[in-house]
């Protein structure tokens, strides 16, 4: 699990780099807010669209050699974006950067869920590996675009390359002594993976404007400075990592489906926290809560739908760490108009409706059936042999 969190920080590293790039292309680059909603817009196309097909391509054969390639492409063509000279040029290189993403969820997913067995708490891991990606973007991002513009984000393309080379030669390694079943066993709930999938793209809808959106919010609602705008994001991401790591924990006392629940119930307050909080400083801890909360449900999502499709896992991964995270950034030009014409803070108000739409979601939601270890988990590499490859 620690090569897989590792791997999924780094991946997703890539996705936290666009909502922290984004305030430096309004400022620098003079980008509308609808323009700069484009960009996430383009990043979410490329990452959405093509998880499906790979994740069913996953179920048929191995393609070791996805994950490691799509981390690669993820990494040099965001890291390519700061220097692109044209607005649609920065566009197709985050295209081509959630396409990169796009190849390494679906088989990702279903490799580590397989080495996680049947724990949530061990599934967090791996989820949290990607929240921890968002968060450590601001925290690197900020202060280096900061320091030395927007074309900063070239020196960001060495960390995908080399994590790429250090995922390959793992899967090289794990595939001389894989020994477990690809196949699980048990039954598909189809529709309850239908409606579970309904859940996350709404709660998709607000992670993505809180990601896209909170360091304007800052800057043009609250007066800050776009240095405070990215400790904003860096708050918001930290305690998305935080929400990850806890809510596999709670999963495994109190079920799945109430922690999806719980998740969705203490969203909307979070909101309205915000939304109302006129004071800069202030609203700080808010968003570190407000993060928190959001990515509460998330390693229990990915779980409970490879539950609901147990002979299908890397579809299931494929949609619930792919098309449905990514799904909500279609939703941000609507939310970059609101912007451009009545401000941030009416773009956030807006996101304060979707968690009642999430709560009435997930009332049908129950626990899987046939709960027993359907995903095998890797056996422990031998010692010996580990040293002798190595």
């Amino acid at each position: 699990m620690r090569v897989w969190s590792s791997a999924h920080a780094i991946d997703d590293f890539y996705q936290g780099l666009v909502p922290a790039a984004v305030p430096y292309f309004v400022v620098e680059r003079h980008y509308s807010y609808l323009g700069a909603s484009g960009l996430a817009l383009a990043a979410t196309l490329g990452s959405a669209l093509p998880q499906v097909g790979v994740g069913i391509l996953a179920d048929r054969r191995p393609l070791r050699w996805l994950c490691p390639t799509g981390l690669a492409i993820a990494g040099i063509a965001a890291g390519l974006t700061g220097i692109a000279p044209t607005y649609t040029l920065v566009w197709l290189l985050l295209l081509v950067s959630g396409i990169g993403v796009a190849m390494f969820h679906p088989p990702a997913g279903r490799d580590a869920r397989r080495a996680a067995g049947t724990s949530t708490t061990a599934m967090s891991y791996f989820a949290a590996g990607g929240s921890a990606g968002f968060f450590i973007a601001p925290a690197l991002v900020t202060p280096a675009l900061e320091t030395w513009g927007v074309g900063a984000t070239v020196i960001f393309i060495p960390p995908a390359v080399l994590m790429a080379y250090i995922l390959s030669r793992h899967q090289t390694r794990i595939d001389h002594y894989r020994h477990a079943p690809n196949a699980p066993i048990g039954t598909d709930q189809p529709r309850l993976f239908a409606v579970l999938t309904a859940v996350e793209i709404t709660r998709s809808c607000v992670e993505w404007g809180l990601n896209t959106f909170i360091s304007l919010y800052w800057i043009q609602h609250l007066g800050a400075s776009t240095a405070l705008g990215g400790v904003a994001l860096t708050l918001l991401l930290g305690g998305a990592v935080v929400g990850a790591l806890a809510g596999g924990r709670i999963a495994d006392r109190i079920g799945l489906v109430r922690t999806v629940q719980l998740g969705n119930a203490l969203l909307l307050p979070g909101i309205v926290a915000l939304v109302l909080c006129n004071d800069k400083y202030a609203a700080l801890p808010i968003a570190f809560v407000l993060g928190a909360i959001a990515n509460l449900p998330f390693a229990v999502l990915v779980k409970l739908g490879q539950d609901y499709l147990p002979n299908r896992p890397g579809t299931a991964a494929g949609v619930t760490l792919g098309l449905a995270v990514s799904a909500g950034g279609a939703f941000m030009p609507v939310l970059g108009l609101v912007a451009d014409h009545h401000g941030t803070q009416s773009a956030l108000a807006i996101l304060g409706a979707l968690p009642i739409l999430a709560i009435a979601l997930s009332i049908p939601l129950r626990e899987p059936t046939n709960q027993e270890t359907r995903h095998v988990a890797l056996p422990a590499l031998n010692p010996t042999e580990s040293n002798g490859r190595s």
